[in-house]
């Protein structure tokens, strides 16, 4: 059986909420589900906590072929989960494994802080141009 793990909308109207499941790829998006393996909500303002996988069941189905659609891939590349996924792809311990992943989180974590530097450091200079303008 030829498995994809992607999204299942369940929210309402206007109001999207997904479940990313293991399903049949023949199914509907909609239709039965083998597993459920997370939930995303894209209307969080926080990108960093709108998601949540359970990664071990997420690797576990990888490891027996399943596809990733592209938006469960970005998911996962949000996490580590797709580092992870290539780390062990090429076969490397786990302790290897371990010591890349927690440099990639670190250097995530900076990413972010600069991002929200540059994010800061933008509006301020909107504010000082408007300011004088006045």
């Amino acid at each position: 059986m030829a498995t994809k793990i992607r999204l299942k909308r369940i929210g309402r109207r206007n109001r999207p909420f997904y479940r990313l499941i293991i399903i049949d790829s023949r199914k509907r998006r909609d239709g039965l589900a083998i597993e459920q393996v997370g939930w995303y909500d894209p209307l969080k303002k926080d990108k960093d906590s709108n998601f949540s996988l359970k990664e071990d069941r997420i690797l576990a189905w990888l490891q027996l072929g399943a596809q990733v659609s592209d938006p469960v891939n970005k998911l996962m590349k949000r996490s580590g989960l797709a580092y992870r996924w290539h780390l062990m792809s090429q076969g490397l311990s786990t302790e290897d494994i371990e010591k890349a992943v927690t440099k990639w989180k670190e250097d995530r974590l900076e990413v972010l802080k600069n991002r929200k530097k540059a994010k800061l450091k933008k509006k301020e200079k909107i504010s000082a141009e408007k300011a004088p303008a006045k």
